[in-house]
C-alpha cells in the first residue's frame, strides 16, 4: 500500500512539472486580460464597460466614477431623493470614498432615523431631511440645507412623480443627473404618470409596475434643462445626463440608442405577493393605465405604447 503511495506522489510530481508551463501560461494570460480591460476602461467611453456596483442598486458606483473621470466637478455636493435607508444609493459611495458631502431626501421616517443611526451619518458630512417630496416643497427642502446652484449630482429616485419634480427643481444646477426611468413606457414614447401631489406607487397601481416616466421623457426635460443623454445602466432602470457647459468629450446618444428593456421582474398580485410577471406580461396588467405625453400635452393609456 506505501508503494502505490509512493507511486501516486511521484507521478503527481512529475505531473506538477510538466504543467507547470501551462500554468504560467494561464496566468500570462489572466495577466494580459486584466490589462486589456484596464487598458480598455482607460480610453473606453461606453459606460456599460465601466460598470460596477459597491454600493448602488446595480452598476451606477462604476457609471459615476467613469462619468467623474470626463467630467470637471468644481464642487463635491450631491442631493439624492427616495434612498431608502440609504444602504444601496447612487452616493454613498461617493460619500465614503470620495470625500463628498450633500443631502439625502426620504419620505419614510423609519429610513430616516436608520440612517441617522448608521456610523456613516456621523463619520461624513450628510445632511438628511424625512419629507414627502412634491414639486411645490422640493426647492424649499434643498436650499434650507444649504444647498444651492453648481452642485455634482442630483440623483432622483421616488417611483413616481420623477419627471415632474425635476421639472420643478430651479435652486441647484447639478453637473450629473441621474434619473430612474420605466422601462415598461418603451423608448420612444415621451410619458410620465399624471402628476399626483400624493402619488404612491403600491396605491397607485397594485403591482408596482405604473411608476415614473419614460426615457424619452427625460431626454425631453433635460434637452429643455441643458443636458445631453450620455447612457444608461445595463438593468435598464437609470438614465445619466450630463449639462452641456461640461459635456466635453462624453458621446451623447439618443433616447432609444441608450434604453435598455429591463429584465428584472418586481411585480405583485393584488394581495401583495411577488408575482415574477415578465415585461410583456407586466405590460398587459398596467395597459389600461393613463398617460401623460409631455411632449403633445395629451392622455394616453400605457396600451397605447407601441414598441419599435
Amino acid at each position: 500500500m506505501n508503494i502505490i503511495k509512493k507511486l501516486i506522489k511521484i507521478y503527481l510530481s512529475i505531473s506538477e512539472i510538466f504543467s507547470l508551463p501551462k500554468r504560467i501560461y494561464d496566468l500570462q494570460q489572466a495577466i494580459g486580460r486584466i490589462e486589456m480591460r484596464q487598458l480598455s476602461l482607460e480610453n473606453s467611453n461606453d459606460i456599460h464597460i465601466n460598470e460596477f456596483k459597491v454600493s448602488s442598486q446595480n452598476g451606477e458606483d462604476g457609471i459615476i466614477q467613469f462619468l467623474l473621470r470626463k467630467t470637471d466637478m468644481k464642487n463635491k455636493i450631491f442631493v439624492e431623493f427616495g434612498v431608502h435607508d440609504y444602504a444601496e444609493s447612487n452616493t454613498r459611495f461617493l460619500l465614503v470614498n470620495n470625500g463628498w458631502s450633500g443631502l439625502i431626501i426620504d419620505g419614510s421616517s423609519k429610513n430616516v432615523e436608520r440612517i441617522k443611526h448608521d456610523e456613516i451619518y456621523w463619520k461624513h458630512d450628510l445632511n438628511v431631511e424625512h419629507a414627502f417630496i412634491d414639486k411645490d416643497n422640493i426647492n424649499e427642502l434643498i436650499s434650507r440645507n444649504s444647498v444651492s446652484g453648481d452642485i455634482g449630482i442630483l440623483s432622483i429616485d421616488i417611483d413616481g412623480n420623477d419627471y415632474w419634480i425635476w421639472n420643478a427643481i430651479e435652486c441647484i444646477n447639478p453637473r450629473i443627473v441621474i434619473c430612474e426611468y420605466n422601462s415598461l413606457f418603451g423608448s420612444n414614447k415621451k410619458v410620465t404618470t399624471i402628476y399626483d401631489k400624493s402619488f404612491v406607487i403600491t396605491k397607485a397601481h397594485f403591482s408596482g409596475l405604473y411608476w415614473g416616466a419614460s426615457i424619452a421623457a427625460f431626454d425631453y426635460l433635460a434637452k429643455k434643462k441643458g443636458y445631453s443623454l450620455v447612457g444608461s445602466n445595463t438593468a435598464g432602470n437609470n438614465v445619466f445626463f450630463v449639462r452641456n457647459d461640461v459635456l466635453g468629450s462624453l458621446p451623447t446618444y439618443t433616447p432609444e440608442q441608450a434604453y435598455v428593456k429591463s429584465q428584472f421582474r418586481i411585480s405583485r398580485d393584488a394581495n401583495g405577493n411577488l408575482t415574477f410577471l415578465d415585461f410583456d406580461a407586466g405590460l398587459r396588467v398596467i395597459e389600461n393605465m393613463p398617460l401623460y405625453e409631455v411632449d403633445t400635452e395629451t392622455k394616453i393609456k400605457v396600451g397605447d405604447i407601441t414598441f419599435k
